[in-house]
């Protein structure tokens, strides 16, 4: 439950110029589609996948660690994992792809495979209307065949060179870039719902308060005498 009072409380603590840019940048956020990013190692590209999210509004991004931990450069992502949300499958013994995948159908997402090796879908043919989760993989390997034999649908960036693939981080960027500029060109309800926004606003409001825990203990102490 949002605690309303608690967010008029924070405002004090963050100018209004900063207030507005949130506010404004919520209302490009989506969860219609969300990334999945498996096993990638090097975190150059890790973060420019995570840079890419938030340029294009994607607000929630799952990582996968089978082999690799996951990382991110402050240099490449300049700060937008802190405005992101993230859920990490990393348990020993399991398989935290198929466990991934599970937890995205469950919450109405269909698994979109990019890879430059099937001719299903190509990018401008993409069917924007299903809330989809596009899974990405490193350049070499590619996606696990967890991911390739569960996948609803393989989605392919029309290349005409010699070369047969992207690296992950510039697939990313033209993928979100083609899929999220035709969502908001239709009559989808894309858009994060007015507790969503007030939610992640709260969050960000306090992500940008310095003493944060103290902050918020003398409200409550306050709230509660």
């Amino acid at each position: 439950m949002i605690d309303y009072n608690l967010i008029t409380y924070l405002e004090q603590f963050v100018s209004e110029r900063r207030r507005e840019l949130f506010k404004q940048v919520l209302e490009e956020r989506t969860r219609h589609f969300t990334v999945a990013i498996e096993d990638i190692y090097q975190s150059h590209n890790a973060s420019a996948v995570v840079r890419s999210c938030d340029v294009f509004g994607i607000q929630d991004v799952h990582i996968i660690e089978n082999k690799y931990k996951f990382s991110t450069s402050k240099q490449v992502s300049k700060g937008a994992q802190k405005w992101l949300d993230f859920e990490y499958y990393r348990q020993k013994d399991i398989n935290n792809t198929l466990d991934c995948i599970k937890n995205l159908r469950n919450k109405g997402y269909q698994i979109v495979a990019t890879t430059p090796h099937n001719d299903s879908c190509y990018l401008q043919d993409f069917d924007v209307s299903k809330k989809s989760a596009f899974f990405f993989g490193v350049e070499k390997a590619g996606l696990s065949k967890e991911v390739l034999n569960n996948a609803d649908v393989n989605l392919k960036i029309p290349m005409v060179g010699f070369t047969e693939s992207l690296n992950i981080s510039v697939a990313a960027a033209i993928i979100l870039q083609s899929t999220t500029e035709k969502l908001k060109k239709s009559n989808i309800k894309w858009q994060l719902s007015s507790a969503e926004k007030e939610e992640e606003y709260l969050k960000w409001l306090e992500k940008s308060i310095k003493s944060i825990k103290k902050i918020k203990e003398y409200f409550y102490s306050k709230t509660i005498t």
